[in-house]
This record gives C-alpha cells, sequence and structure tokens, in this order.
C-alpha cells in the first residue's frame, strides 16, 4: 500500500510527523472507509499524499485523498476547491482536514491534458485557457485564500540566503521579483486562481470537457496562471524542443485570453524562475545547479522577448 516513493517522499517533506502519518495511514484509511461508508478500490499514482479510487454507499464513484494532517497543502485544496465549487475544477464532496482527508468527484475517463503533448501543443493549450476562463471568476465573500502577492517574499528570501554564491543566476532572481511586484500592481482584476495549472493538472471529463485538479489556491492577476503551462510537463527533462514550444504557447494564451502578449511573457519570466528558487530551498550547495529544471531555461528564452 505505501510505496517507497511515498515514503522517502513523506518522511523528506514532513520529518517525524511524515513516519508517523505513514505508520497511522492503513489505520485512518479503514476508519474513514467505516465512517464516510466507502468501498476502497486500487490507489493511483503516490507521490506526497495518498489517493486511491473509492465508490460511496450510494453507488457513486470518488476519490479519496490522504495527506499528512499538519501539513497545509490539502487545507489549501479544501479551501480553493469550496471556492471554485466545481466551476472548471473538480468538486470536494466531504472534507476531515483533522484527519487529512477530503472526498473528491471521481473524473472520468480523466486523460491529462500532457497527453497532448507534443504532438497537439495548440491543443492542450486551448484546454488550459478554457479551464482558465471558468476558473477566473470573482473570490466569494470572505474568501480567506492568500493574495498572489504573498509569492514575492520567495525571491527575497533567496537573495538573502544564497546572495551571488546561490546555484540561479542572481540577476534573473532580482529580476523576477521586481517584475512580479509591479505586475501584481497593475493588476487589471484579482481573481481566483488555481495557482499551479499545468498539463498533469488538467484532466479530462464529462461534466465540463476537462477540469482541474490539485489546486494551491490564490488571488491575484489573471495572468499568473499561464506561467506554469510554458514549462510543463516533464520540467525536469530540459529538452530543447519542449523548451522552444513556449514562445507559440504564449502568443495562443494571448490571443485565447485577451490578454496583452507583455503580460504574457512577463507572467511565464516571474512563474519560470520562481519555480526553481522554490526548488533551490532544498539545494544545499552550488553543485545542485544539476537540479535546475527546464524552467530556467524558458525564463532564459522569454526574457528577449519582453519589452
Amino acid at each position: 500500500m505505501i510505496t517507497d516513493e511515498l515514503a522517502r517522499n513523506v518522511v523528506g517533506a514532513w520529518g517525524g510527523d511524515g513516519a508517523r502519518w505513514l505508520a497511522e495511514l492503513p489505520a485512518v484509511l479503514r476508519s474513514l472507509a467505516t465512517d464516510w461508508d466507502l468501498t476502497v478500490g486500487a490507489p493511483f499514482d503516490l507521490s506526497y499524499h495518498y489517493v486511491t479510487a473509492v465508490v460511496l454507499g450510494d453507488g457513486t464513484p470518488a476519490v479519496l485523498k490522504l495527506g499528512v494532517p499538519t501539513g497545509t497543502s490539502l487545507a489549501e485544496e479544501a479551501r480553493a476547491l469550496t471556492a471554485f465549487d466545481g466551476h472548471g475544477a473538480v468538486r470536494l464532496l466531504r472534507a476531515d482536514l483533522d484527519r487529512g482527508a477530503i472526498l473528491l468527484e471521481r473524473i472520468a475517463p480523466g486523460g491529462r491534458a500532457r497527453d497532448l503533448v507534443p504532438g497537439r501543443d495548440s491543443e492542450a493549450t486551448s484546454v488550459a485557457a478554457d479551464v482558465m476562463r471558468r476558473l477566473h471568476r470573482p473570490p466569494p465573500p470572505g474568501c480567506t485564500m492568500p493574495d498572489l502577492l504573498s509569492q514575492a517574499r520567495a525571491f527575497d528570501d533567496y537573495r538573502a540566503v544564497h546572495g551571488q554564491a546561490g546555484p540561479l543566476p542572481l540577476d534573473l532572481v532580482v529580476r523576477a521579483g521586481g517584475l512580479m511586484r509591479e505586475l501584481c500592481a497593475s493588476a487589471p482584476a484579482h481573481v481566483l486562481l488555481h495557482g499551479d495549472l499545468h498539463h498533469d493538472n488538467i484532466l479530462r471529463a464529462t461534466r465540463e470537457p476537462w477540469l482541474a485538479i490539485d489546486p494551491h489556491g490564490l488571488v491575484g492577476d489573471p495572468g499568473y496562471e499561464v506561467g506554469s503551462l510554458l514549462y510543463n510537463p516533464d520540467p525536469d527533462n530540459r529538452d530543447e524542443a519542449l523548451t522552444g514550444l513556449a514562445p507559440a504557447r504564449a502568443e495562443q494564451l494571448a490571443d485565447e485570453l485577451a490578454m496583452p502578449i507583455d503580460r504574457v511573457l512577463a507572467w511565464g519570466f516571474v512563474k519560470a524562475v520562481l519555480s526553481d528558487v522554490w526548488s533551490a530551498e532544498g539545494w544545499s550547495s552550488v553543485a545542485d545547479r544539476s537540479q535546475i529544471s527546464r524552467a530556467l531555461d524558458v525564463a532564459r528564452l522569454l526574457l528577449p522577448r519582453m519589452p
């Protein structure tokens, strides 16, 4: 039930809390199955959460997602899905955050947008643009999702910790941090954001043609959402052909979202640098440059195209 990858990732991310959660996972799963009247099926691919197919007592198929209760990701996901209320995203059916559990609508047939890349990349980009249009609504009253601008602190933290000696070019980090603040200040609207919308988080569905999963949940400039799409899927694969798709994707997103191309390119650059800034939080030395992803390649490709 518990794969080596799941155990390694959970302990690496949550330490002792993660180890205790892994030990208690079978009992938690049994108790939830009883309390929520679930028939538990086969698990899906496991990385940082235990995710498994289930069937409700009335025969409705669903998905049960379990994680370390002391972590924040499931709480953020539940909060975001509540705000989206099924518009462009999977529905949240039930949650017990004290036990680290959320029950989700099961999406069928469930193929990922990444399956369209690279041969049908334009189609994949159109799919993502359509999902964005459905997700990006005004925040509901009482919405507690964090403001996008809060993420800009990551650039400051990187500079304070690493400076010129860090694994990333400091000039790009500083440029991206300043540009993010400028973009947030000039945002044309403040809307609900998925926060990590890319090809692996968009699934083919029936209730709507495609639905998003695994939101982080933010509120801010709709342009932010395009960023992850420009360096995914497989950002660890520094394939030049995949990198080269980014400019065409940016042009298409600008056209389909009626968004100025300058903002699309700028947000693409910001989010690409931010992705490796976040990754660098777990790097221990300059030798970890080998872990730099395709995101930085995309940032360098977009930079000369920006005004």
